[in-house]
């Protein structure tokens, strides 16, 4: 009896060893296979970052040399330092630095990027390099030699030690010290070498970019938990509901507060208002939302009767976007018939019963003044010639927009037809060049033209 199981078992017994030897096999050389990959990736871009930030140190360097009268070579030099600097940026994002301080050196790459970008784009023929900027684009070439010199080195102890990455990724997502890794020391060395670097003058345009926002930026008083609790109160007409309130940041230029309003089992609302001056810049009612039973013309006359009773007078919806039945529309407010696009703010609406569930109105609330708008130096027809011929105007109107250098300019807002899509063209009423341009969707074209 025994023998006979034997015979069964023992070939039974073999191909299922031979069968999970085999499997434990394939599944080692797919794990080395992707670990073999996964450093050769790393691999790659390290070394094309080491590349990329020595070309760009020489492009600054070409850039400068020439005759500061020669502003065609200085648009191409500074559109090469943008390239350059992208691809950098891009290469530093392939790499396992997300555990590792790389923010100092992150940041100035970004910052030289927009730099050059904001730079290159404007008319240099009318606006040329300005003696500071010239300050700052050698400053910048005395700081790249010194970043691509650091990381050139570390690429020598990279080859000549044959130091993987794959060890630093497990060295970054472990909690023990690692102060003998070279590619790490070598990552934090450039990081505190740029933290270190002297204020650089960025100039207005790129400056702005980097500007937080904080409650130095608002008027009023400054308000306190107690005083928030009735605003949230008001805010949503709660009776007796249960508020808790909580500051944000206290003590800081970025104090805020949080209010949570508890109606029992019917909902829970949220809320946060600026600390100065109590201006609400955010909103949520995060129920579940049913089978979508109201129209976009339902929805879009509930978020302005919500917007109406809250104070958000003069607004103009100009796109619309649906998500998981929700709708959301986005809001710019108008002044003297110009619609203010920095002035936005963002409802979202349930489309199950059309109740306002949502209130994204940061935008509005740190930029909203009341402007000294220009008028025209561009006639309407005028304007219209920088359009393309075949493009089928549908509206036209003034709109003050931020341009590529983050300045306010007034523009005519073209909608119209081209190619089979929508597009809004905005056209510089001073100059009467195009200053941007951007595809619509059919909800957006039916939001924009309901006023």
């Amino acid at each position: 009896m025994y023998h006979r199981l034997s015979s069964i078992l023992f070939p039974i017994m073999s191909l299922l060893f031979i069968g999970a030897t085999y499997w434990g096999y394939q599944e080692h050389q797919e794990k080395n296979s992707i670990l073999i990959k996964a450093e050769n990736q790393y691999q790659r871009a390290f070394h094309d970052l080491t590349y990329h930030v020595e070309q760009l140190h020489k492009q600054l360097g070409n850039t400068l040399a020439v005759n500061s009268t020669s502003q065609s070579y200085h648009r191409k030099g500074l559109v090469n330092v943008w390239r350059l600097t992208s691809q950098a940026q891009n290469e530093i994002n392939q790499l396992p630095l997300t555990l590792l301080p790389f923010n100092e050196a992150g940041d100035f790459l970004s910052r030289i990027a927009n730099f050059s970008y904001k730079t290159a784009v404007r008319d240099l023929s009318k606006q040329p390099l300005t003696p500071d900027e010239f300050k700052t684009m050698k400053t910048l070439y005395a700081s790249s030699e010194e970043i691509s010199k650091s990381l050139a080195g570390m690429q020598k102890d990279v080859l000549a030690n044959h130091l993987r990455w794959m060890d630093v990724e497990i060295a970054l997502a472990s909690e023990k010290s690692n102060n003998d890794n070279v590619i790490i020391d070598g990552f934090k060395s450039v990081d505190k070498k740029v933290s270190e670097y002297p204020e650089i003058n960025w100039g207005p345009s790129v400056s702005s970019m980097y500007q937080k926002r904080t409650i130095n930026m608002l008027s009023g008083k400054l308000v306190t938990a107690e005083e928030v609790k009735k605003l949230a109160a008001k805010f949503t007409d709660a009776k007796n509901a249960e508020i808790r309130v909580v500051e944000n940041a206290k003590g800081t230029e970025y104090a805020s507060f949080s209010a949570t309003v508890n109606e029992g089992n019917k909902k829970k609302l949220q809320m946060d208002f600026t600390q100065k001056g109590g201006k609400l810049i955010w909103f949520m009612n995060p129920r579940d939302i049913g089978e979508k039973k109201v129209d976009l013309a339902k929805a879009q006359a509930n978020a302005e009767s919500f917007l109406d009773k809250h104070g958000f007078s003069d607004m103009k919806a100009v796109s619309y976007d649906m998500f998981k039945n929700m709708g959301a529309f986005t809001y710019v407010s108008m002044q003297s018939g110009v619609l203010i696009y920095p002035d936005k703010l963002t409802v979202k609406v349930a489309l199950d019963d059309g109740e306002t569930v949502g209130l994204q109105a940061n935008d509005y609330v740190y930029e909203h003044h009341k402007r000294n708008l220009p008028s025209p130096i561009i006639s309407k027809p005028d304007a219209r010639k920088a359009l393309n011929p075949e493009m089928k105007v549908q509206t036209e109107q003034l709109a003050l927009i931020l341009n590529e250098l983050g300045e306010e300019v007034l523009c005519y807002e073209y909608t119209g037809k081209i190619n089979g899509s929508l597009y809004r063209v905005y056209i510089n009423s001073e100059t009467g060049v195009e200053e941007s341009i951007e595809e619509m969707t059919p909800n957006d074209t039916k939001v924009a033209s309901d006023k």
